[in-house]
């Protein structure tokens, strides 16, 4: 009878020592090395760093930079001069569109809704002075990053083309 004794009492606290250590386990597990808990609660909850959401430069709006090149002043008429743009279209159409689809990123930005983003001047002199804005305006330097160092060929446009071109683009919304 003893050793029927014994052997229960051995199988009980078998039991109780593997409840005990399972116990410990958990209370270790629950109380250290967990980052998470310590923020939720406050313990050694660190400030939360700021994170500056950068916006692309094609998508920056900046209305007060007109770039670096020939163009100084534009003035743009209340209503869009429909012959220009048309003549702006065609001129698109035949030097821009290797690079530029109207409504869509490709090799290079989409001019819809530019003129929302960009002063007249600055499109003009990006049209006609790409060299150079590339190496002097901050603007088209992020531009030249975003869009994988892909810089804008010049296509020696003259000023009237460019302008129409400029024309072109503020019918598309």
């Amino acid at each position: 009878m003893h050793s029927k004794f014994a052997k229960l009492k051995s199988r009980t606290m078998r039991k109780y020592l593997k409840l005990l250590s399972m116990i410990a386990i958990a209370t270790v597990l629950s109380c250290g090395g967990n980052d998470k808990k310590k923020e939720e609660t406050g313990y050694g909850k660190k400030a939360p760093a700021k994170v500056e959401k950068k916006v692309a430069a094609s998508q920056r709006i900046e209305l007060t930079n007109k770039g670096v090149g020939p163009i100084t002043s534009i003035t743009l008429g209340a209503e869009i001069d429909q012959d220009m743009a048309a003549h702006g279209k065609d001129v698109y159409a035949k030097m821009c569109t290797a690079c530029h689809k109207a409504d869509k990123k490709f090799i290079g930005p989409a001019p819809t809704g530019i003129l929302e983003r960009r002063t007249p001047e600055w499109v003009m002199n990006m049209i006609l002075n790409p060299e150079q804005m590339v190496k002097e305006d901050p603007l088209a330097k992020d531009l030249l990053m975003e869009f994988n160092g892909a810089p804008m060929a010049n296509q020696h446009l003259t000023e009237e083309e460019a302008r129409a071109v400029l024309e072109y683009f503020r019918t598309l919304k």
